[in-house]
């Protein structure tokens, strides 16, 4: 039988970009009893989910839920607004950027891809001003769609969308401008309406405090229009299927009904405690795990002080040790989990996570497992970082 705990006392510290913990009353609503998903009660839940979500994503507009991952959720995006040859633009900035350019590949749209050597652009935000360069380069008006990750979790870096925006704008583009907020989703700033975003990609495994399961798509208007004349074939994607049985409350099949329990209560946690406030511990759990990191005389992976990420932080080590036996070490004396580093970045960094139903004394626990297990493995530090997260948060 499967051991999802071998240590004999004290609970396992999920200290990973995500999925993130899921709170005990998330978990208990998920238990609840499967209803009827064509029922009157269900089409209520439904209802009340479709307006609730809408204040995460701060939007007005239609958000479609899927059961399904946000990987589900980025070819959905992809596949309701483009044509088969259709070209799109992507931006290099960790390892998730990759992932949708290959998805992309894999449908046929022709991905173009500002890219860059080594790890440089895994270090820093998004320039939008290569961006705005390209565009006004595509006089004919090739390329259909800007592709931009908001909040890197294999990096701990956060990129300014409203400045994407404002380059397509500038450069007069029509290009749709479509965004992965899977990870900033509740845990950093994020306003589909305002930023003039025209499809918000997420997932329910990171800010909403949910196991993983569920993806959404937040439209515009302008990615509506785009919608009626895409021609990628689509069938368990297609949006005008969601859109026309969410008018009720129900879905075109069957729905995670259970995952919608969960999210019905994570959707009232997070506005109960308010989404500003939510949003505020995040950053002030993330400058306190920075301040950590500098206290240890190690290098935060992110370089953009402007960029740095309230959802997780990497940790760059010197080139002699490997992150991923600490990470190995870690996990095995104190039975905590740390974010491995990806692509690039592999056994170079590791990541801590410290989002959705995280505080401030669960963060203090994961720096203290991080800096008992780097003495242990030999890494010397210059001071105590659990001291220097402390005075932050006090």
């Amino acid at each position: 039988m499967l051991k999802l705990d071998s240590h004999a006392s004290g609970h396992h510290f999920l200290h990973i970009p995500g999925p993130s913990p899921v709170p005990a009353r998330i978990l208990r609503a998920i238990s609840y009893q499967t209803i009827d998903h064509r029922g009157p009660e269900f089409g209520e839940l439904g209802l009340k989910l479709l307006a609730g979500i809408k204040k995460i994503f701060k939007t007005e507009h239609p958000v479609i839920i899927y059961p399904g991952s946000a990987t589900g959720a980025w070819e959905a995006a992809l596949v309701n607004t483009l044509s088969p040859g259709d070209t799109v633009l992507m931006y290099e900035t960790g390892q998730f950027s990759l992932l949708w350019k290959r998805l992309a590949d894999k449908l046929g749209i022709q991905a173009e891809y500002i890219e860059f050597p080594g790890i440089e652009g895994w270090r820093k935000g998004i320039d939008a001003r290569l961006i705005e360069e390209r565009l006004r380069q595509d006089s004919a008006h090739r390329i259909k769609a800007v592709c931009v990750v908001h909040n890197e979790t294999s990096t701990g870096v956060t990129s300014n969308i409203p400045a994407v925006r404002q380059a397509i704008d500038a450069a007069g583009h029509p290009a749709l401008l479509l965004v992965d907020a899977v990870s900033g989703l509740a845990s950093a700033d994020y306003c589909h309406d305002a930023w003039g975003v025209d499809i918000t990609v997420s997932g329910s495994q990171k800010g909403l405090m949910m196991p993983p399961g569920l993806g959404f798509n937040a439209l515009s208007p302008k990615a509506l229009a785009a919608n009626k004349t895409a021609k990628l074939p689509k069938a368990f994607w297609a949006w005008d299927d969601y859109l026309l049985s969410n008018q009720t409350g129900y879905w075109p099949t069957t729905p995670a009904t259970n995952l919608l329990y969960g999210l019905h209560e994570a959707i009232d946690m997070i506005l109960g405690e308010g989404l500003d406030k939510v949003l505020a511990r995040h950053q002030r759990l993330a400058a306190a795990c920075r301040a950590a990191i500098e206290a240890w005389g190690l290098e935060i992976l992110c370089q953009d002080t402007a960029c740095y990420s309230p959802v997780s932080t990497g940790v760059l080590l010197p080139e002699k040790y490997d992150a991923d036996e600490l990470r190995k070490l870690i996990h095995q004396r104190y039975n905590l989990s740390l974010g491995t580093g990806l692509g690039k970045l592999k056994g170079r960094a590791y990541r801590i996570g410290h989002l959705g139903d995280c505080n401030e004394l669960s963060l203090l626990a994961a720096l203290s497992g991080c800096e008992m297990g780097m003495t242990a493995f030999g890494i010397p530090l210059k001071a105590s970082g659990v001291v220097a997260a402390q005075e932050i948060l006090r």
